[in-house]
């Protein structure tokens, strides 16, 4: 019974949020204060209850479960306060562990780990679908591999591939196109010149320097890639 209250609140703050979705307030809040509001007074009902309970049976247990219910809800909201850099460690642990990961940075800038090979193998999105990348700065433009473009929606019976180019494994034909978006982590370039490779000549994308001269900077730091977009 003394769940019902909780489930209303919260259910009521759910309706709320369906009816008026795209609302700039709702009650005088905004949507996610309101999410906010419904969720801790819950969580408040919950505990009082549970403390007047324990009140009622045993004064003892509920002072010790009071005071841990009280640094519960101070480490809650000492946690949801510094999200931000939270959220941050927890990148970059990951990006340690995982090389290839793009970890975003404070000021819109990625950082990726060389991977075990020692290049830098990273996860990227090409019109929204996902690719790895090796960096290469010596190509003077991104290359994509035939299965890639097809992925991503190219037809590669259509393209020409009249475009002599040299990579790890020889020279072969490429077909100039254009990425309408590739994206690094937060860094995204629209209008991106590319080449795809021909088929079995390729087994890696390239991140070339049509998507690398974009940036303000980039720089190799020890075991880590540091890209920092155009203000």
């Amino acid at each position: 019974m003394r769940l019902i209250v909780p489930l209303a609140i919260i259910g009521v703050a759910l309706v709320l949020l369906v009816l008026f979705s795209g609302e700039e307030t709702i009650a005088g809040m905004a949507p996610d204060q309101l999410a906010r509001f419904a969720t801790l007074s819950a969580f408040g009902i919950v505990i009082l209850g549970s403390m007047v309970a324990m009140f009622r049976s045993n004064w003892s247990r509920a002072a010790q479960a009071l005071a841990f219910w009280m640094v519960a809800l101070v480490g809650l909201v000492g946690l949801y306060s510094y999200r931000d850099d939270v959220t941050l460690f927890g990148h970059r642990i990951l990006g340690e562990l995982t090389p290839g990961r793009v970890v975003p940075g404070p000021s819109g800038e990625v950082s990726v780990v060389r991977s075990g090979s020692g290049s830098f193998d990273l996860e990227a999105e090409v019109n929204g679908r996902s690719a790895r990348f090796i960096l290469d700065t010596g190509a003077s433009v991104v290359v994509l591999t035939s299965e890639t473009a097809e992925r991503i929606g190219f037809d590669i019976d259509q393209l020409a591939f009249n475009r002599p180019v040299r990579t790890a494994n020889g020279s072969t034909m490429a077909a100039a196109i254009t990425i309408d978006t590739l994206a690094v982590g937060p860094i995204v370039e629209r209008r991106v010149p590319a080449l795809v490779a021909r088929k079995g000549s390729l087994f890696q994308n390239l991140l070339g320097m049509t998507f690398l001269e974009r940036l303000s900077s980039y720089e190799v730091r020890g075991d880590r890639l540091i890209m920092r977009p155009q203000s």
